[in-house]
């Protein structure tokens, strides 16, 4: 590695030699200066240069030097990657930074092509389709800044508190949930696998191994047709699971200390650059979070004057805006888990309360959208059979998940949630594309 000095390290340094390495924002050509931002990772730097414009035929190597310097200036292209050697100096009047580089000498790795294909104003999927340009704003390098915080806050959680991260199989030989909802991959000698839906049977599968305590952050694919601006093919779950619970609201109460604990990191870090870039206040969730029985929110939401059409007793998307708005209106919260969700709309692994019938199961919902599924799991086997007969599922086809239970298991729950709709709430956002890398939707296999 060179004596490359990031652009946010320029300010603490003292005037004198110095290099840089970046990409070419902008040039400012005028006939006596020439002016250039140089931008990096961290931030964004101006370049000077006193033209000269022309030399006489007996000029110094000095002076035909600082002619092929100008001639090399004026020719380039945004997005230009090239080093700069120079001269630091500290000036107050310089509005990016209070520094300024004069320049040496100019090193290009690589020229950009004149005519940039996406624009400032171009839309979402022109963007999408040169996504390695739009990634260059300053808005997108902070999104993926903001994302490395929250996780690394989450994990720092889980692991100060004894979890153990785990990284569960993406190809599977069967359904964790929805055969609907499963890509098919060709497998050897003629055999098909699938790709995983979420990690469930195998956080499950390490509460029998007597794991404990368990978080996992990995790839999950659905095949769902969906257009939505919440809805992707392949996502970044996030996944916990806990032995010996005594019910749901344990896995609730470890979930709203990890997220109030990972925006409080994002607030720390990225409060002042999220309020500049993106003009919004992070606001830290106070803990609890509000819940509401999801009986009660249907009637909350029909005294709002919205009629929820779903005929299986769910909220909808409208719906779950309608109780987010009263949650906000009445605690002044942007969190509100959701609970006591009949079976017939939950998963046949979700425990049952014996009293009521309903399942011991919540949704969060964070700013009107949902995040997160969580519930306490069945670990009875004959109550899981029965469960997974009521859904018209083979216990036969299950049976691998099912052996789980059948030499013991503690009582466990826990949850799922995807980080890009945490990321895209958090900040903002009108769709998860924004948020997620290389996004992967129905139409959507590229870059």
């Amino acid at each position: 590695m060179s004596e490359r000095v990031l652009v946010k390290d320029l300010q603490a340094r003292e005037d004198g030699p110095v290099a840089a390495s970046g990409w070419v924002e902008t040039v400012r050509d005028q006939k006596k200066v020439q002016f250039v931002i140089l931008r990096d990772e961290s931030g964004a730097v101006q370049l000077v240069n006193p033209a000269t414009r022309e030399v006489g035929d007996d000029a110094s190597p000095e002076q035909a030097a600082a002619l092929a310097l100008t001639e090399t200036i004026s020719a380039l292209t945004h997005g230009t990657f090239l080093t700069v050697r120079g001269s630091l100096k500290h000036d107050e009047r310089v509005k990016l930074g209070g520094v300024e580089i004069k320049i040496a000498r100019l090193e290009i790795a690589a020229e950009a092509l004149p005519e940039t294909p996406i624009a400032a104003d171009s839309g979402l999927d022109k963007r999408m389709d040169w996504r390695f340009l739009d990634l260059r704003q300053r808005r997108n390098n902070l999104v993926f800044r903001v994302q490395t915080t929250l996780e690394h806050a989450m994990r720092s959680y889980w692991i100060e508190r004894d979890y153990i991260e785990v990284h569960s199989p993406k190809l599977m030989a069967s359904a964790s949930e929805s055969n609907a909802e499963l890509f098919e991959v060709p497998y050897f000698e003629e055999k098909t696998a699938y790709l995983a839906q979420s990690p469930q049977f195998f956080k499950q599968m390490a509460q029998v191994a007597g794991f404990g305590k368990i978080f996992e952050i990995a790839p999950a694919f659905r095949a769902d047709p969906s257009f939505t601006s919440r809805h992707a093919t392949e996502f970044t779950s996030i996944d916990a699971e806990i032995s010996w619970i005594d019910s749901h609201e344990d896995v609730a109460a470890m979930q709203e200390e990890l997220l109030a604990t990972a925006i409080q990191a994002v607030a720390d870090k990225h409060g002042d650059e999220i309020k500049e870039l993106f003009d919004l206040d992070v606001v830290v969730p106070s803990v609890p979070f509000p819940r509401i029985p999801l009986a009660e929110a249907r009637e909350i939401v029909a005294a709002r004057g919205y009629e929820i059409p779903r005929t299986d007793g769910d909220l909808d998307p409208e719906g779950e805006r309608q109780i987010a708005a009263h949650v906000e209106e009445t605690y002044g919260h942007p969190f509100v888990f959701i609970t006591d969700y009949h079976p017939e709309i939950r998963a046949f692994y979700h425990m049952r309360d014996e009293q009521t019938g309903l399942t011991k199961s919540y949704d969060l919902l964070y700013k009107g959208v949902e995040i997160t599924t969580g519930a306490q799991r069945e670990h009875r086997v004959d109550v899981l059979i029965e469960q997974a007969k009521e859904k018209g599922l083979e216990p036969e086809h299950l049976d691998f998940y099912l052996d789980f239970f059948r030499y013991g298991a503690p009582p466990h729950g826990g949850f799922g949630m995807g980080l890009a709709r945490v990321l895209m709430l958090l900040l903002g956002q009108e769709s998860i594309r924004e948020v997620t890398y290389l996004f992967r939707g129905p139409t959507r296999l590229a870059p």
